[in-house]
C-alpha cells in the first residue's frame, strides 16, 4: 500500500486509495501454515495447513507438498480428506508418515507415498497417539501415549478409563501437585513412550514396549510437548527423551533432564544430565552420530533462563558450550549435513531470527532479518523456514546456500491481497536505568497523516516474552489498526531477545521497572508520532499484561480513557497459592507467599484498588488454571463494588487463551466496542 506524506497532500496529490478492511473474522478464518519438513533428497517440502470452517467453529488439518525442483504450485495430498497432521519423511524419502483420526476417532500413525493418494494404517492403539518417530531403518516406531504408569499393558489403562467413566462416584483423591495443569485436571495418567516393531509391510506388530516403565514423569512433556521431546539414538537401539521426575516437587521444579532408554529394556533408564539441576532438553545427534547438541539452562527454578547450546561428545561424555558469549536464548536447534554448523532460532531485538553457528569457532551469523521464524528444517538444497511478521501470517521460504531466500508457499496471500495493512515501525528510547528499550508503533490502516488517531496501548504477557515483529491470532495489532486505531507496544525490561540481563531485570520488580519503561515509552511515542491522540487512548493486556493493567489502574491511570484486562492477576499473594506452575510465581516474587522479604505484597494490585477509577473490561476463561477464574472475578467485583464502569466477558470453554474461532470474533467485538465507547471524539 502506498501512503502519501503531508507535503504531497498539500500539493494537491490524490487521496490514498482505501483498501479492504481486515477484521477479526477475517483473521479467525485464515488458513495457517506450519511444520515444514524437507525430504531426504531435498526435492520436496512437506508442511501442514490448518483450515477453519468458521460456521462450524471447527478446524481441520491437511498435508501439502511443494516440489522444489519443478517449482510447480504446492499440492494438497488426497489423504488429507480424512484429516492429516505431523507429516514426517521416512529415511529413504519414499514414504510419508502422519497422524490421523480417520479410522477410529483416535489419532493413529498412517503411511502414504509422495503421491499421497492412499494410506496404510501403521498403529492401532486404544487411545490417541500424541507424537511419533520412525527409526531410520524402518524397523521401529516410537509413539507417545497417555497411560496409567502402574498398568502392565495398554489394555489395563483402557479398562481403567472405562471403569472411571462408568462409575457413579465422581470424587478424585490427590496426594501431590499438579492436581491441574494449564486447562485440564490430572486424571492419573502420564505420557509414556512405547516402541512397536514394524513388520515387513511397515505395520506395527506385537506388544509394544513401555520405554518409560517405572518412570514417574511425562514425555512428551505436558502441556505442549511433541516429537521434539524425544529422538531415536544413532544406533537405533533406543530413545533419548526429555522429562522431569514428578515426585512431590513437580509443581515448583524446572529440573527437566534428558534420559536414555533401550528398546529391548536391557538397561535401566539413565539420566544423562543429572549434574545440571536446571532445564535440559532432548539431544539432536550429529549426522555421523559422534556428537549431540542439546539446550540447557543454568539456574534451577527459573523458566526464562537463557537456553545455552551444549555439544556432547558421545564417546567421552564431555560437554562444551557453543558460543558462550552469544547472549541470546536458543529455541530450536539442528545440524548441517556436514556437521560443521548448528542452526538455531532465537529472539533478537524484536525479531525472531534463524542463525548459523560454526561448531569449531562458535561464530554466530544471522541468516534472516526482520520477521519471526517459527520453524525450520535443513535439506540438501538449503534451509526451509516458516516466517511471519506484523504484516503477514506464516509463509514458507527456501534459503539456498548462495543467494537470497525465495518464497515457496503461502496459504493466505490470495485472501489478503487487497488488505490495508497498518504500517509498523520499530523505535527505541531510554527506559529504566537509562538503558535502551525498544517498541513498535503500528499506524492505522488507510493512514491519513493529517489526522490524529485513538491509540490501543498493548502490553504483552509472559512477562518474559515479546510482542515483536510477529503475527498473532490472539493479540494482532492489525485488527486494531483496521478498526481505526494506532497501536503502541513496548518491550519493557523483562522482555526476551535483548540479552539475559534485560530479561532477568523484571524478576522481583514486576511493578517498578516495567512500569517506568511503559511510562517513558508512552511519553516518547507521543513526542515522536504526531498522529497519536494521547487524549483518546486505552491500555490493554493479558496474563502479566493483565496484571499490569490492574497495577496501572492504581498507579498510573491518568493517560487512559479505558482499560482491558484479560486473564490478569488481581492478587499476587493469592496467585501464589492458586496457580499451577509454582516455579513461576516463586522465582519472580523471590520465594513462597508465606516467606518474608518477597514481593508478593510490594507489587500487589489488590492493595491499590482504592485508586481505581478507569472504565475496565475484564475477560476471563473458566478453564484458565494458570491465572485462575477467581483472579478475574475479583477484579470485576472490585470494580463493581467501587462503582467504576466495567463489564465482565466470561468464556466457560476457553483457557488462558481464546482459541475458538467464533469466541475470538466475539472477544474482538467486545474489546473494540469498549474502546470505541470510551475513545469516541466528543461532539
Amino acid at each position: 500500500m502506498v501512503t502519501l506524506d503531508g507535503a504531497a497532500l498539500a500539493a494537491g496529490a490524490p487521496e490514498p486509495v482505501k483498501r479492504q478492511v481486515f477484521t477479526a473474522k477475517d483473521m479467525a478464518s485464515l488458513d495457517r501454515l506450519s511444520d515444514p519438513r524437507v525430504s531426504p533428497d531435498g526435492r520436496y517440502v512437506l508442511y501442514s495447513v490448518r483450515t477453519m470452517n468458521f460456521e462450524a467453529n471447527k478446524a481441520s488439518m491437511s498435508l501439502w507438498i511443494a516440489d522444489l525442483k519443478a517449482r510447480t504450485p504446492p499440492q494438497r495430498l488426497a489423504i488429507s480428506d480424512g484429516g492429516a497432521s505431523s507429516g514426517r519423511w521416512s529415511s529413504d524419502g519414499q514414504s510419508i508418515y502422519f497422524l490421523s483420526g480417520r479410522a477410529s476417532g483416535t489419532d493413529q500413525v498412517f503411511r502414504t507415498d509422495v503421491a499421497g493418494q492412499t494410506a496404510v494404517q501403521v498403529t492401532r492403539t486404544p487411545f490417541d497417539v500424541q507424537a511419533f518417530k520412525v527409526s531410520p531403518n524402518g524397523k521401529t516406531v516410537v509413539v507417545g501415549l497417555a497411560v496409567f504408569p502402574d498398568c502392565p499393558d495398554l489394555g489395563c489403562t483402557e479398562a481403567r478409563l472405562a471403569a472411571k467413566a462408568a462409575s457413579k462416584a465422581t470424587g478424585v483423591v490427590y496426594d501431590r501437585l499438579f492436581v491441574r495443569h494449564w486447562d485440564t485436571w490430572d486424571n492419573g495418567t502420564q505420557n509414556h513412550l512405547f516402541a512397536y516393531a514394524l513388520d515387513d509391510k511397515g505395520v506395527a506388530t506385537g506388544t509394544p514396549v513401555d520405554l518409560m516403565k517405572g518412570f514417574d514423569g511425562d514425555s512428551p512433556t505436558k502441556p505442549f510437548g511433541g516429537d521434539e521431546d524425544f529422538v531415536i539414538t544413532p544406533e537405533q537401539d533406543g530413545v533419548a527423551f526429555t522429562a522431569k521426575l514428578a515426585g512431590k516437587d513437580e509443581a515448583w521444579s524446572t529440573n527437566y533432564d534428558f534420559w536414555v532408554a533401550k528398546f529391548d529394556g536391557s538397561e535401566p533408564i539413565s539420566n544423562r544430565t543429572a549434574a545440571n539441576k536446571a532445564w535440559d532438553t532432548a539431544p539432536v545427534p550429529s549426522p555421523d552420530g559422534k556428537f549431540a547438541v542439546y539446550r540447557a539452562m543454568s539456574r534451577p527454578g527459573f523458566e526464562a533462563d537463557r537456553f545455552r547450546i551444549m555439544i556432547r561428545d558421545r564417546t567421552t561424555k564431555q560437554d562444551r558450550e557453543l558460543a558462550p558469549d552469544w547472549d541470546r536464548s536458543a529455541d530450536a536447534v539442528a545440524w548441517s549435513a556436514d556437521g560443521k554448523t548448528i542452526y538455531a532460532t532465537a529472539f533478537d531485538v524484536g525479531q525472531a531470527k534463524l542463525f548459523a553457528i560454526d561448531v569449531k569457532s562458535g561464530k554466530v551469523t544471522a541468516l534472516t532479518g526482520a520477521g519471526h521464524v517459527s520453524a525450520f528444517d535443513v535439506g540438501p538444497q538449503g534451509l526451509v523456514y516458516a516466517q511471519d511478521s506484523l504484516k503477514s501470517p506464516s509463509e514458507l521460504f527456501l534459503l539456498p546456500p548462495k543467494g537470497p531466500a525465495v518464497k515457496i508457499a503461502s496459504v493466505s496471500a490470495e485472501a489478503l491481497k487487497s488488505v490495508a495493512w497498518g504500517e509498523p515501525e520499530q523505535f527505541n528510547f531510554k527506559g529504566w536505568n537509562d538503558e535502551t528499550v525498544h517498541g513498535f508503533v503500528v499506524k492505522p490502516a488507510n493512514f491519513d497523516p493529517a489526522r490524529k488517531y485513538p491509540v490501543a496501548f498493548l502490553i504483552h504477557g509472559g512477562p518474559q516474552s515479546s510482542f515483536g515483529n510477529a503475527w498473532s491470532y490472539r493479540w494482532n495489532p492489525q485488527v486494531y489498526a483496521n478498526a481505526g486505531y494506532a497501536v503502541v507496544m513496548i518491550d519493557f525490561h523483562g522482555s526476551t531477545g535483548y540479552g539475559q540481563a534485560f530479561t532477568d531485570s523484571i524478576s522481583q520488580h514486576w511493578g517498578d521497572r516495567p512500569l517506568e519503561d511503559l511510562q517513558k515509552g508512552w511519553s516518547h511515542a507521543l513526542k515522536a508520532y504526531s498522529f497519536l491522540d494521547g487524549d483518546r487512548a486505552c491500555a490493554l493486556g493479558a496474563s502479566y499484561g493483565g496484571y499490569m493493567i490492574n497495577w496501572i489502574a492504581g498507579n498510573w491511570n491518568e493517560p487512559w480513557k479505558c482499560l482491558v484486562n484479560h486473564d490478569g492477576i488481581f492478587d499476587t499473594r493469592f496467585m501464589g497459592y492458586a496457580t499451577e506452575e509454582l516455579w513461576f510465581t516463586e522465582w519472580d516474587n523471590g520465594g513462597t507467599p508465606w516467606e518474608p522479604n518477597t514481593t508478593f505484597t510490594k507489587f500487589n494490585p489488590a492493595d491499590h484498588v482504592a485508586k481505581w477509577t478507569k472504565p475496565t473490561l475484564v475477560v476471563q476463561g473458566q478453564l484458565d488454571y494458570r491465572v485462575p477464574l477467581e483472579q478475574g472475578l475479583s477484579t470485576f467485583t472490585a470494580l463493581q463494588r467501587k462503582g467504576v464502569p466495567s463489564k465482565l466477558l466470561y468464556f466457560p470453554n476457553e483457557n488462558h487463551w481464546v482459541l475458538k474461532a467464533q469466541n475470538s470474533v466475539q472477544w474482538h467485538k467486545e474489546v473494540l466496542d469498549w474502546l470505541n465507547t470510551w475513545t469516541a471524539e466528543k461532539k
